[in-house]
């Protein structure tokens, strides 16, 4: 069975709700769906899949405590992660739930596509799902052109583990990618710790856990690989990131001069911010209106209306707001 899957807890409730609208405006037909706890945190949008009959909530607590233990024995091998997120959070672990969506290996559906929360189904995906028949992984993003998201670029090691080409043919984000169930098993994570133990762990980039982490699975396993970014022809491909403001939209559907986005990704958004728009603050970003449509598809009238300019996610903090995080009285 093909199915498409996520991560996200009660943080991400909104987030969730358009990306599951997307897919159900996208598909005629019922896409399963499975959703991966980040955390405890979830009452809200288990009530939410409650309703939604092709959508459940994973709760396969030995797989979710097995990806658990691995992630922790991942980073026991990094010679620095764990003294700086100590300083910056008081945790030697660093956002482990982000490391759910590898539950997917475990999960209900032979084949998955995997969308963050922050995304938005543009077109159904039956061109990634065909490559399937031919690889292992399957990526639709442009990272590999910076690869400091993705890997420690100043360690050492990391251009005699992987050779420049193969960090330009197969780094990837991970917030979208498509894959097989037990392509990664236990047997495969020894070999894979195995090779961190020996110095191999240096090169991860420990402010992006599970980008980092599942990179190097699927770059030091070898397995089968496809970027389309790489393979389709100029006049197919798209982009898929926020940060492209050339997008235009039609009927709700955002295209990339003429082509149509197989998804959007909210890359650098954070999550209070959709939170806040929701909240009926005035918060303004790239391609809010498609997230309102799809967040609301199903209740329109709770909508919020706007007349005034919006305030933009990234505008510089003003006086005030400096001042009262000087005190510790704001984050």
């Amino acid at each position: 069975m093909d199915g498409i899957c996520t991560l996200a807890n009660d943080r991400v409730y909104d987030q969730l709700i358009a990306l599951l609208n997307s897919i159900e405006a996208i598909y005629e037909q019922p896409m399963p769906v499975c959703v991966y706890p980040y955390d405890d945190n979830t009452t809200q949008i288990a009530a939410e899949i409650a309703r939604r009959p092709h959508v459940q909530l994973y709760d396969d607590q030995n797989s979710m405590q097995q990806w658990d233990d691995f992630v922790r024995r991942v980073w026991d091998t990094h010679p620095t992660a764990q003294a700086h997120w100590l300083k910056i959070s008081g945790d030697k672990y660093y956002r482990v739930g982000t490391h759910r969506r590898f539950c997917a290996f475990d999960g209900p559906f032979d084949r998955f596509v995997y969308m963050d929360a922050d995304t938005l189904l543009m077109s159904p995906l039956d061109q990634i799902f065909d490559r399937l028949d031919d690889h292992d992984w399957v990526v639709y993003d442009f990272q590999y052109r910076d690869l400091s998201h993705v890997y420690d670029v100043s360690a050492s090691k990391l251009t005699e583990i992987f050779t420049p080409e193969e960090l330009q043919a197969k780094v990837f984000c991970s917030g979208f990618y498509a894959s097989k169930k037990g392509v990664f098993n236990r047997q495969n994570q020894e070999i894979i710790l195995e090779k961190l133990r020996q110095g191999e762990s240096e090169i991860l980039y420990a402010m992006a856990p599970d980008q980092t982490v599942l990179n190097y699975m699927v770059m030091r396993s070898e397995i089968s690989h496809c970027n389309l970014s790489h393979e389709l022809a100029d006049h197919e491909k798209t982009g898929c990131c926020v940060t492209s403001t050339h997008f235009t939209t039609q009927d709700n559907i955002l295209y990339d001069q003429g082509k149509r986005l197989t998804y959007l990704h909210y890359i650098g958004v954070k999550s209070r911010f959709f939170q806040q728009l929701c909240a009926g603050e005035n918060v303004g970003f790239p391609y809010r209106d498609a997230f309102l449509h799809y967040r609301y598809l199903y209740e329109p009238n709770q909508k919020p209306q706007f007349t005034t300019k919006p305030k933009a996610y990234n505008a510089p903090p003003s006086l005030g707001t400096k001042i009262l995080r000087k005190l510790g009285l704001k984050s």
